[in-house]
């Protein structure tokens, strides 16, 4: 446990909270929107006397956010939402230079992750920023004393939501959060166009493959599969999908991808990336029946949607190629490569999505806390979208930070799309 002014902590080395810094710095010149938040939240303190608990991947992105949060009055703790994609120097910098408690180390035990995150809820918030719903579960199964104080949550993933949903199914939400993803600002971009680039940039920093020419299958159509999808296709690929949704997989076949359960998809492919937040999407009978060489790896979210655990009882040796790639003999005599003990790709191998992207994703966090806030005792325990009118001014701060302007309705174009009568 490190201790630094006080802070208390439990990060890797603070000999690198220097470089995270800058790390951070670099981060918020490509986070306009968010710079435009955190001015007004300086002015307004909004989160004055509260405390904020976040469960978010530790990056130089998610350190902005929090910084921003901090600035707007808020007591702000941070844990990572997962054990491998920590910035040691930003987890170190966030402690130096900001005073912020923060429990994550790149490469921790799963232990030291729950522990992480039970210090998390320890720190009793009145608001939450979560990754995957994992404080949020906890707080519920764990601690449900502390849930009549807090205000709410935001949950910035589509696992996330889907698991926060289950529990409104059941009654058992206990107060109201806020789904970022469903906000048009968060998935139509960040989903679509950060996880499309993250994922192959970890993809090759992780196997440094070519992928023109290759087979790539795309486990999931959402917004993140169509990302991957069009991504891949842009770097020569062959791209085929599988899905569940029959929407989804018409709308992938009238893109042009080839659509074919996983099953099939197995004996094809030479690139697999699941991108669902579902478990076991890419089972062991399907590893097995893949081609020698093949390699496999998750852009969704928890590492069980590739079945590495199950494979490993088929394996006879598991080699160290690269840092974050893993050969998988067989026992059938064929070779699986394995991204990143099947965690994250993009978060484990490169550095996740691009600061511009964040930059309207933490908007929207930061705007969700404030929502919830602002009507604290006025929400259902339920999950909620933002208003459209806070998407729009999102990407309104968005278009002028590009210097792009656009057209505007006359009165008689806005009064005939507002009256059913031909004149």
């Amino acid at each position: 446990m490190n201790n630094t002014l006080e802070v208390k902590c439990d990060v890797k080395d603070m000999n690198l909270a220097d470089q995270g810094k800058k790390q951070i710095d670099w981060a918020f010149k490509d986070m306009p929107v968010l710079k435009a938040i955190r001015e007004r939240f300086i002015k307004e303190q909004p989160f004055k006397g509260l405390k904020l608990s976040a469960c978010v991947h530790v990056t130089k992105e998610t350190a902005a956010l929090c910084t921003v949060m901090q600035a707007g009055g808020a007591d702000s703790l941070l844990v990572a939402s997962n054990p491998l994609s920590t910035q040691d120097d930003v987890a170190a910098a966030l402690v130096k230079y900001y005073h912020m408690p923060v429990y994550a180390i790149s490469g921790e035990s799963v232990d030291q992750y729950k522990s992480h995150i039970e210090e998390a809820v320890k720190f009793n918030p009145d608001i939450i920023i979560d990754d995957g719903c994992d404080m949020v579960s906890m707080i519920h199964e764990k601690r449900p004393d502390l849930i009549s104080k807090i205000i709410g949550s935001t949950e910035e993933t589509t696992t996330g939501i889907i698991r926060l949903k289950a529990m409104e199914n059941e009654g058992t939400l206990g107060f109201p959060a806020v789904g970022v993803n469903t906000s048009l600002t968060k998935h139509l971009y960040d989903n679509r166009y950060g996880t499309g680039q993250s994922a192959f940039d970890g993809v090759m920093r992780a196997a440094n493959i070519l992928i023109a020419g290759k087979t790539v299958v795309v486990c999931g159509y959402g917004w993140c599969g169509k990302g991957v999808s069009m991504r891949a296709k842009a770097l020569g690929a062959n791209v085929i999908v599988c899905e569940v949704d029959p929407l989804k997989a018409l709308e992938a076949a009238m893109e042009g991808y080839r659509v074919m359960p996983i099953a099939q998809a197995a004996k094809e492919g030479d690139l697999f990336l699941c991108v669902t937040g579902d478990k076991h999407v890419i089972d062991v009978e399907h590893l097995l029946t893949m081609k020698d060489g093949a390699m496999v790896g998750n852009v969704g979210h928890f590492d069980w949607e590739v079945n590495v655990e199950g494979l490993r009882e088929h394996t006879r040796e598991i080699k160290q190629v690269r840092p974050n790639l893993e050969e998988y003999v067989l026992n059938n005599g064929k070779s699986v490569y394995v991204l990143c003990q099947g965690r994250l790709v993009n978060l484990v191998a490169a550095e996740g999505h691009p600061a511009s992207v964040m930059d309207m994703s933490f908007a929207n966090q930061a705007l969700g806390i404030e929502f919830l806030v602002k009507n604290k005792g006025k929400l259902e325990n339920k999950l909620y979208t933002l208003p459209h009118e806070v998407d729009v001014k999102i990407a309104q701060l968005k278009l002028k930070s590009m210097g792009i302007e656009i057209d505007t309705l006359t009165p008689e174009q806005e009064q005939y799309l507002n009256s059913w009568k031909i004149d």
